[in-house]
């Protein structure tokens, strides 16, 4: 499996590099933005599964380089840095990395996190997925209207731009309102992992879709219980 290492400290990757080539990881190290986008060019025979990418790289920031990979590339995108702060989480989310993991971490965590993200299959040219479903298969919540074909999502029809994990999330939960999901369940279903770690992540992108919709109340948590549920289409409308 290839992975795109984006790190400009030579002596944190080399021996990231090597953990990883212990790990069946073929690891392709990239100084700053400019090698990674190159290194992303679609001249290999096999592309990349994933990108480890640093923030604070000499040449621009890594949430434009984030940014940039998205208009080329469909390769998960792990962002690892030492920004702890939730806005940075929410902001480096909002541009389409995968998952937000902070320094330092545990190595078998950071592994678990590669293994999930990259079971979302091989990565190609960016373009939007479309799920097998019929032409009519539309969800509404009120104002919310959730396409599932064309993975559009729209209040009050304005449209209303979502990562991946935040659609297939909002997905989850409208496809079944009222329910309530266990965290354990949502990270099983959204990330295909088990790996508790992943909770923060949930958390934040739990944040991020309350806060795009502009209805705190559309998701809701349990009192008590680290359970979620999409309210009613009565309540979604009056929120």
């Amino acid at each position: 499996m290839r992975l795109l290492l984006v790190e400009d400290d030579d002596h944190v990757a080399a021996a990231l590099s090597a953990v990883l080539g212990r790990h069946g990881f073929a690891v392709v190290h990239a100084r700053n933005g400019e090698e990674a986008l190159q290194a992303l060019l679609p001249d290999h025979d096999e592309p990349f599964a994933v990108v480890l990418l640093d923030l604070g790289l000499p040449d621009q920031d890594g949430f434009e380089v984030c940014g940039r990979i998205r208009r080329i590339r469909a390769v998960p995108v792990i962002m690892v840095t030492a920004r702890a702060d939730v806005r940075s989480r929410i902001h480096g989310l909002n541009l389409g990395a995968d998952d937000y993991v902070v320094k330092p971490y545990d190595t078998g965590e950071l592994l678990a996190r590669i293994h999930a993200v990259s079971r979302r299959g091989t990565p190609g040219p960016a373009e939007p997925r479309v799920e097998e479903s019929g032409p009519d298969d539309a969800l509404r919540l009120g104002a919310v209207t959730v396409e599932l074909p064309t993975r559009q999502v729209s209040v009050d029809g304005t449209a209303v731009p979502l990562t991946r994990k935040e659609f297939d999330l909002l997905a989850l939960l409208a496809q079944r309102p009222g329910v309530v999901f266990r965290r354990e369940q949502i990270i099983s279903e959204v990330w295909r992992t088990s790996w508790e770690g992943t909770g923060r992540t949930l958390e934040v992108h739990i944040a991020s879709l309350r806060a795009k919709l502009r209805m705190p109340a559309l998701i809701e948590t349990v009192r008590g219980c680290r359970l979620y549920t999409s309210p009613s289409p009565r309540d979604a409308h009056e929120s």
